[in-house]
């Protein structure tokens, strides 16, 4: 795939929401991903840090005034003005009854990740009945870091909406 189709008017459109976060090095990393991604981050209130936080910005190097997430009140609020409609939205827990690689090959996604400790919030779910996803992983461990698990869902959707 060249580089530069991520970063295309063409390209998949491709949004990560963060549900109340609670860790800044976590959402610094991850708008470092989605930047180098042609991603845009969205940040869900309420959030476990000040987005002013010295921390944020060092796990986002240099890179976080490019990163500008959308920060919203509340995920009504979100989808409100972006309008995701059924098709487009992938939540992601350990609860998911489907793996990662079925999600929709769609143009424009929205993948969707709840707080480090408390996931996603049921009403979430229920809004989204069918758009759960999880990604895979042995005994050893109870879940990914919320950075690597956003990091592999957004690259597997823009794999997967080029095919």
């Amino acid at each position: 795939m060249d580089d530069t189709a991520l970063c295309s008017d063409t390209g998949p459109e491709r949004h990560v929401v963060l549900v109340a976060p609670e860790i800044h090095w976590n959402t610094g990393n991850i708008g470092r991903t989605c930047l180098g991604a042609g991603a845009r981050l969205h940040l869900i209130h309420p959030l476990g840090f000040s987005l002013d936080s010295r921390q944020v910005k060092r796990a986002g190097l240099d890179y976080w005034r490019r990163v500008s997430p959308g920060i919203w009140n509340s995920f009504d609020a979100f989808c409100e003005s972006l309008n995701p409609v059924d098709g487009e939205v992938a939540l992601f827990s350990k609860k998911g009854t489907r793996l990662f690689w079925e999600m929709p090959a769609r143009r424009r996604m929205f993948l969707v990740f709840g707080s480090e400790t408390g996931g996603l919030p049921e009403a979430i779910f229920s809004r989204y009945p069918r758009a759960c996803y999880r990604i895979p992983i042995n005994g050893e461990i109870r879940s990914l870091n919320l950075s690597t698990a956003a990091g592999i869902a957004l690259y597997e959707s823009i794999r997967s909406g080029k095919g």
